[in-house]
């Protein structure tokens, strides 16, 4: 059984990325590219759906011990686990190095003290766990072969087959070290060069090493900052600026339940708030390469905008169910491709307004076509922001005029009026005026319930969202508007757990609810962060600062956060790490930082 969504770490080379249990074993892993198919699926599956085990011998019949300590060294994506033997202490080091050319996983075995008996134990199981590869051994090399795909295992121990599994038995002694890495290539290809494990070792140190020091913050809460800046480069697919919501699919929402999908992919909105915060922490090449993606995924054709996208720009990412993997702890079913890429959600025109509008508010280089692209973004919008969509949430039930989404079109609207405001655009300054305050009286007439001083989920609804919280955050309204603090209480009131955390909305358990789909979830940890974002802003930031820290220890060992918090399980649940949880941490420590709101 795989281990707690918590007890995983991230590896990865900025084109895919590895998960790396507590126990040593590397349970999901695809190749060569975040979104193609997996060659360790045990993380939803079994181990005869392909993991990779590296530790200390144990008994045969009982569970592999976790590591007794953890750490990524320093500010890196270089992964150290010690255990503590009867026989001495061994350390393992995993990472994989960025790269050009083979993507690799290099995992470095070294004794700390004594002599300790050690096995390497790889099962590759590729298309999800379904094919068995052909293994076989080319010159002193083993590789796994199968359809297009080929997988070469370098080693300096000595290695032998035995129930479709490759492994490797040996004693480590103090100071002593034993390397394996794997390199994907294509199976028709000539076989990739021979690895250098403690050169790319020390290649990779110095990435992270350059990479973290153009960070500009340095405030308290650094460490959580730099953490999840590292987590957010890790989730960017290099070769072209796409960044996937998290690197791993069908991760569930609630232990057991359906709420099972796909986040291997370029969400508008994920992509767009993580440009923001990477903006103003210093990383404006990562901005520049995400809106030079952006500009080729959408090309000349922003009414047919979609809200996501294959890391390349693809459009088409059908969904599909693995009826043949049984799911992560029996979450059914597992999925891959998204069906959501085709629905209509306004908010994402404002998402991606506001991250161009950003940008070149913070002096990146101009784009004309950026500047074009945003003018048709408003002219499709002029027509359709009155019409119902599945907003941001994604419901799978039918559309409906959701307040967030309209507060959205307000906000492109808005951001494109001052880029023509700055002279930077031309347009029509006052249609569209006009029609920024169409919206915003829009809203307020129809979104908003006097009676209990909230504005609501959809027009005419009862329900609350806590996509409600970004209305200050985006400048709709003023944080001291008392339609603003009455909506902020009643989240507090009716959206909390018992823990004090965030749901995104009401759900009906065994009963279809809003999102047109039956089972609960987790509190969304985004919203907490907006939560505590809206109580800084109207001043109670010491409740703020208190409901922050609180998030931050929702976080494993190694700084990283799933999607949902279970409170009733006390336990990580969605897809692991998530972007969309880390960029509103960033975003909560910057604003609590600059009101002075933080202890010590």
């Amino acid at each position: 059984m795989a281990g707690r969504i918590e007890d995983y770490a991230l590896i990865g080379d900025m084109q895919t990325a590895a998960l790396v249990c507590r126990d040593g074993s590397v349970d999901w892993l695809c190749l060569p590219r975040f979104d193609s198919h997996a060659i360790f699926a045990g993380l939803l599956g079994t181990e005869d759906h392909g993991f990779w085990r590296v530790g200390p011998v144990y008994p045969e019949g009982t569970t592999p011990p976790p590591a007794d300590r953890r750490r990524y060294v320093g500010d890196s994506l270089i992964l150290e686990s010690e255990w503590d033997t009867p026989r001495g202490t061994v350390r393992i080091t995993d990472f994989m190095p960025p790269r050009d050319g083979a993507p690799q996983l290099v995992r470095i075995v070294e004794g700390v003290s004594g002599r300790v008996p050690m096995r390497s134990a790889l099962r590759m199981r590729f298309s999800y766990g379904r094919v068995v590869p052909w293994v076989h051994k080319v010159d002193a090399r083993t590789v796994a072969v199968a359809g297009p795909d080929s997988v070469w295992l370098d080693t300096d121990a000595d290695t032998y087959g035995e129930h479709l599994t490759t492994y490797s038995d040996f004693t480590v002694s103090a100071g002593e070290r034993f390397a394996f890495t794997i390199s994907w290539q294509p199976s028709h290809k000539e076989q990739p060069p021979l690895p250098d494990p403690h050169g790319s070792l020390e290649a990779t140190a110095d990435f992270w090493r350059e990479w973290v020091a153009h960070c500009t913050y340095h405030g308290p809460y650094r460490e959580a900052v730099v953490r999840s800046l590292i987590t957010l480069k890790a989730l960017t697919y290099a070769p072209t600026g796409g960044i996937v919501a998290a690197p791993t699919t069908s991760l569930p929402e609630e232990i057991g339940g359906v709420r099972n999908w796909d986040y291997r992919y370029t969400w508008l909105r994920d992509a767009a708030i993580t440009l923001s915060s990477l903006l103003r922490t210093g990383y404006r090449e990562e901005a520049r390469a995400w809106r030079e993606w952006l500009l080729r995924a959408v090309a000349g054709d922003p009414e047919n905008l979609q809200i996501m996208y294959g890391i390349a720009g693809e459009r088409e990412l059908g969904e599909t169910e693995l009826d043949w993997l049984p799911g992560y702890e029996d979450s059914q079913p597992v999925r891959i491709g998204n069906g959501a890429a085709h629905q209509l959600q306004l908010d994402v025109y404002g998402e991606v307004t506001e991250a161009l509008h950003l940008a070149h508010m913070t002096g990146l280089a101009r784009n004309d076509y950026a500047s074009l692209l945003q003018l048709k973004l408003i002219r499709y919008l002029e027509t359709h922001w009155d019409q119902p969509d599945e907003g941001i949430w994604e419901v799978r039930g039918p559309r409906r005029h959701f307040v967030h989404s309209k507060v959205m079109a307000w906000v492109a609207v808005d951001r494109t009026i001052k880029l023509i405001e700055s002279g930077d655009a031309d347009g029509p300054l006052e249609r569209w005026r006009e029609l920024r305050d169409e919206i915003h009286r829009d809203v307020c007439e129809k979104g908003y319930d006097a009676e209990r001083n909230t504005f609501t989920q959809s027009y005419g609804s009862q329900e609350l969202d806590a996509s409600l919280l970004l209305i200050p955050q985006m400048g709709f309204l003023p944080p001291d508007d008392k339609r603003v603090i009455g909506t902020i209480e009643a989240i507090q009131r009716e959206l909390s757990t018992e823990d004090g955390f965030v749901l995104r909305y009401p759900t009906a358990g065994e009963d279809a609810g809003v999102d047109g789909l039956e089972g609960d979830e987790g509190a969304f940890l985004a919203c907490s962060f907006w939560l505590a974002d809206d109580l800084a802003m109207i001043g109670r930031v010491d409740e703020a600062r208190k409901l922050f820290e609180r998030l931050l220890a929702l976080r494993n060992d190694l700084g990283l956060l799933a999607e949902e918090w279970d409170a009733r399980l006390q336990r990580q649940v969605g897809n692991f790490p998530q972007a969309f949880s880390h960029v509103p941490l960033i975003d909560t420590a910057l604003r609590l930082t600059a009101s002075g709101a933080y202890g010590g």
